[in-house]
């Protein structure tokens, strides 16, 4: 049991309303990208129709880079980045490190994307920021995480707007939990039969009570990954390395050592990588190799979690000789405790740590966390819609933000299969979002009542759910549920049943509730007489 004086417990109501209130619409937009982002990969394959399942970096790249590596001019040698892109494709961005007008670091380069034999199907010459960007089979699912990440707003404004968000989401939970008296006992209070407002209050408090460990998390380490490059960096850099934002860098997540510029052969790549996989127990997501071509070139691969730990895996590797050197922790040169926190950031607000398991448990935490932010401002409305009018378009705003943003969303994944084909998926998934947004918008505005506009939000996104399927297999061209399942990608078969399940529940719910709409009239009539 939590005990505060009246006037303490009355100003922590305050403050986690307004906390909510403010900011909970945004707040609202990056929990429920972010929900649908655990799934990002998967989204993507299914979108997109991949039924690759093995690594690029399983399969042998050591005559393809060096092949990328003799057509391009040396000055792009300082870096190579090796990455996936596509149906298990490879991507390369040779680069060297520089500053910019404004005094930023950045890479200049060329950036190779290769189809799955090895050729180049496209070259993009300038900075990081130039040739990085949704491409026309993945514009789905970086659509999602671009919303998710900075809400499409620019950098560096729109991670430090998802950073404020991260802490107004912690102001909430910790002022939510201060104001519950019989915390214990309200978490298992479900009084169903109650007035609906009360309904609605003790769901909410169990949903909310229940995820708090992960609102926790989610908050923390959003606001870590928004203000660590926006704040973070320069203030260190300023402090520490007068401004030099690359030294810092060298200094923190570099790897030192003589330099010695002697031209040397790259050792052997598919020796690294399967040696990379066999101590890290799966194939690297990221390998990074410093002074490409020289006899103190360095080769760095990135992993995912061990399936008995949360901590990712970074091994370093002589480049010119190809032998593994150690295992190198995420920050520093040395294992610290500092340097395990920041490396499991990103795994406890991905959870991408246990597979499969805990991107479930990871999106199931998310909707609830997506359902108490929601019915909270629908709450706080609706204490105060009696007081002033200007609160009545409040609650038709929430609506149309609650329900009118998973309806945006399918309108742009549904956009996206019909125009992946055409190969202006890039274009018309996100023209398709901001249509579907403005639709919302529009039933907001005409709908009769507020019921009215939750039921056509709801019926229309569950129409949308239901044709998704479909637009994947036809317009698309996708694979079949039995394709799909043979080449080991049941992902594609789940998620058709998914939306299916999810379409029929949302206009089945629609149905009942106008059923019950109708019936409540003739109730009142029958109590009456």
């Amino acid at each position: 049991m939590i005990h505060l004086k009246k006037d303490e417990t009355k100003a922590m109501v305050a403050v986690h309303g307004w906390s909510g209130i403010l900011l909970g619409l945004l707040l609202y937009a990056v929990v429920l990208t972010g929900t649908a982002a655990v799934f990002a990969e998967e989204i993507g394959a299914w979108s997109a129709g991949h039924v690759a399942t093995r690594s690029v970096f399983e399969t042998p790249i050591d005559a393809t880079v060096r092949r990328l590596a003799a057509q391009t001019p040396a000055q792009y040698h300082e870096g190579v980045n090796l990455f996936e892109i596509g149906d298990h494709h490879l991507g390369a961005f040779f680069h060297r490190h520089e500053i910019d007008a404004k005094g930023v670091p950045v890479e200049r380069g060329i950036y190779y994307q290769l189809d799955g034999d090895g050729r180049i199907a496209r070259t993009i010459h300038g900075t990081d920021e130039e040739v990085f960007g949704p491409r026309n089979d993945d514009a789905l699912s970086s659509f999602l995480v671009d919303t998710h990440v900075r809400l499409h707003v620019p950098n560096p404004w729109g991670l430090l707007l998802t950073g404020i968000l991260g802490l107004a989401m912690l102001v909430a939970a910790i002022s939510g939990l201060l104001i519950h008296r019989h915390l214990f006992k309200d978490i298992f209070t479900l009084r169903t039969r109650a007035n609906p407002v009360l309904v609605d209050r003790d769901r909410h408090s169990v949903a909310g009570t229940w995820s708090l460990p992960f609102a926790f998390i989610l908050a923390f380490t959003g606001s870590f990954f928004s203000f660590f490059g926006t704040i973070g960096v320069p203030v260190v850099a300023m402090a520490a390395f007068s401004g030099n934002v690359q030294a810092l860098s060298d200094a923190v997540f570099g790897n030192p050592g003589a330099p010695d510029p002697r031209p040397t052969a790259i050792g052997n790549l598919d020796r690294i990588t399967s040696d990379s996989i066999r101590r890290a127990g799966g194939a690297p997501t990221f390998v990074a190799i410093e002074n490409f071509g020289r006899a103190d070139a360095k080769i760095t691969s990135f992993h995912n979690p061990r399936s008995s730990d949360i901590e990712p895996v970074s091994l370093l590797y002589n480049g010119a000789s190809a032998t593994f050197v150690h295992a190198k922790p995420a920050v520093g040169t040395r294992p610290s405790v500092g340097g395990t926190l920041t490396g499991i950031m990103g795994p406890l607000h991905f959870g991408n740590f246990a597979g499969m398991i805990s991107k479930a448990i990871w999106f199931g935490l998310g909707f609830a966390m997506c359902y108490v932010t929601f019915t909270g401002m629908c709450l706080w409305v609706v204490r105060r819609k009696d007081d002033a009018r200007s609160f009545a378009w409040l609650e038709r705003t929430v609506t149309v933000v609650g329900f009118g943003l998973p309806f945006g969303l399918t309108v742009s994944a549904a956009a996206f299969l019909v125009a992946m084909p055409l190969g202006l998926a890039v274009y018309w998934t996100t023209a398709a979002f901001l249509i579907g947004s403005a639709l919302a918008i529009a039933m907001g505005i005409f709908a009769s009542s507020n019921d009215m506009l939750a039921r056509m939000l709801k019926g229309a996104t569950g129409l949308v759910m239901l044709a998704l399927p479909a637009l994947r297999l036809f317009a698309a061209g996708g694979p079949g549920w039995s394709e799909a399942i043979a080449v080991n990608q049941p992902i594609i078969a789940a998620l058709d049943i998914a939306f299916l399940l999810t379409g029929a529940w949302l206009i089945h719910s629609c149905r009942e509730a106008g059923i019950w709409r109708k019936a409540e009239p003739r109730m009142e009539q029958a109590v009456q007489l």
